[in-house]
């Protein structure tokens, strides 16, 4: 039974292209009793200024429903006389989420976080899903090591990777990615091939897109098993029936303090501790202590983030450009990653490519003035990739140390050779993962 038009809540929902757009098609998309006025949009560049399709919106919105920067959300709770702002996107400090919600109460709107029984889809398959506490704890190489275990008893794995839909929304609603030609095929950004390659680089099919549901249905068709690997610290979109979260010492406290890398912790099965090899002990017992205080019953296993150098004579005393990882650099908040550490212990210098940056890559460091000497690896669109190639040609070294899970030749064309770093979980002691899918 429906309020009626004249009824309907009148609704924004904030986001970055993600859990905002799940939320509206799981919930709201055909819901009667609500009209979605507009999505605000943050974190990432080029979403906003644009409108979710009214091909994908459903028949209560054939135009569409229009994007603006989140900035404007004041002056569009008034404009469209808003009855709920709905808080739909990820890796947002506690103190920041209630900031943004003192805006909306001082507006006039109710603020409302949606839980886990409104928004998650059930499979007919097991799922396993993996999510972490912060962006950049280790997710994917959890995600690989899973996989692995699933078809060395041969199980067909589907990995299904939260959304990254930067370009037409339409073309993106499904994708299905078996091979590197697939990438190129979708025009994939930086940030989506560093998710799905290594997937498909150990032989798995990846899907993503935007309609979740549809997502699901068709991976189905052709796996035993989904594996959900999660973005930044969101939850699931997929009810899991084992729900294993990655942990990051090196960012102790934060599992606690980020939203919703808490609900993750309180919720999981499993908690994977990685990176211990590199995290001072004492941040190393925080973090245990944490895990204890919330959620005691959860199945810890320790492990360490393996770290590999291709050509590792091609670094040795020599100046080195450091490339890592964008998101995690960046709203992940994170001043290093794997190429950082193996820069330290094996190469002559590390150059600071600040002072060669140029056009949005120049921005980035200012948005992000923690971020020193290294350079994160930013792409969500070809102009930015060309700032990208520039910055990195323009740089004065003598090899690039690229710690990103791609390899960069491919989309790139340098002046300079680039070494890979990569880095892959190893367990340590009892119980490992294989003990806990054993069990599952």
């Amino acid at each position: 039974m429906s309020l009626g038009e004249n009824m309907r809540r009148r609704v924004i929902i904030m986001g970055a292209a993600g859990r905002d757009f799940h939320n509206f098609n799981v919930f709201f998309r055909d819901n009667e009793d609500y009209e979605v006025a507009a999505f605000t949009a943050t974190q990432i560049p080029n979403i906003d200024d644009r409108r979710y399709p009214g091909a994908l919106a459903g028949k209560l919105y054939p135009d569409g429903i229009p994007i603006y920067l989140e900035k404007e959300l004041p002056d569009l709770i008034k404009k469209y006389e808003i009855d709920e702002v709905i808080f739909a996107y990820s890796d947002v400090p506690h103190e920041e989420v209630m900031h943004k919600a003192s805006i909306v109460i001082a507006n006039g709107a109710d603020f409302i976080l949606m839980g886990t029984k409104a928004t998650m889809l059930e499979s007919k398959l097991p799922v396993i899903s993996v999510c972490a506490v912060r962006t950049g704890c280790g997710k994917s190489q959890t995600c690989r090591r899973i996989s692995k275990i699933l078809k060395d008893k041969g199980r067909r794995v589907a990995v299904i990777r939260h959304p990254m839909p930067y370009g037409d929304l339409v073309k993106q609603e499904v994708q299905r990615f078996s091979n590197f030609e697939d990438l190129d095929k979708n025009e994939c950004t930086i940030e989506e091939r560093e998710e799905y390659a290594p997937h498909i680089a150990m032989g798995t099919v990846v899907y993503a897109g935007v309609d979740y549901e549809k997502i699901l249905r068709q991976a189905e068709k052709e796996a035993d098993v989904i594996v959900w690997d999660g973005g930044n610290n969101d939850v699931s979109f997929y009810k899991p029936d084992i729900h294993i979260v990655v942990v990051d010492p090196h960012r102790a406290g934060h599992e606690l303090s980020y939203h919703p890398g808490e609900a993750n912790l309180r919720m999981a099965d499993v908690i994977v501790i990685n990176k211990m090899g590199t995290a001072q002990t004492e941040d190393i017992e925080i973090l245990k202590k944490n895990i204890e205080n919330v959620n005691p019953h959860a199945v810890v296993i320790k492990a360490n983030s393996l770290i590999n150098v291709d050509k590792l004579d091609m670094i040795k005393g020599k100046k080195v450009l450091v490339v890592e990882d964008g998101p995690t650099l960046t709203h992940g908040g994170m001043r290093y990653g794997a190429g950082v550490i193996a820069a330290e212990k094996f190469a002559g210098e590390i150059v600071d490519p600040k002072p060669y940056a140029v056009g949005s890559i120049k921005n980035v460091f200012k948005k992000y003035p923690h971020i020193e000497n290294l350079l994160p690896a930013m792409g969500y669109d070809q102009e930015q990739v060309k700032e990208l190639e520039e910055t990195i040609n323009a740089v004065n070294c003598d090899t690039v140390l690229s710690a990103t899970p791609i390899n960069l030749n491919r989309i790139i064309n340098v002046n300079k050779p680039i070494i890979r770093v990569a880095y892959e979980l190893e367990e340590i002691g009892k119980p490992d993962l294989e003990d806990v899918l054993k069990d599952y």
